[in-house]
């Protein structure tokens, strides 16, 4: 994975699928991905994933 990609596993917005062929999502883009939201969106797009918002457990870990 890039140096500073958004974590999606500490994104509010990425949750886990049942569809085997597509196991992670994204609820802000509407999608589910064999790899990362993160990683597909860089792919797609050139940039950084901008709808990256870190879960509310993550940040009391991190402070």
């Amino acid at each position: 994975m890039p140096e500073n990609l958004p974590n999606c596993r500490e994104c509010q917005h990425y949750y886990i699928t049942h569809d085997v062929r597509f196991p992670y999502g994204c609820r802000a883009m509407d999608f589910k991905s064999r790899r990362l939201p993160a990683q597909d969106v860089l792919t797609a797009s050139g940039a950084h994933c901008l709808r990256f918002r870190l879960k509310r457990s993550a940040r009391r870990v991190a402070t």
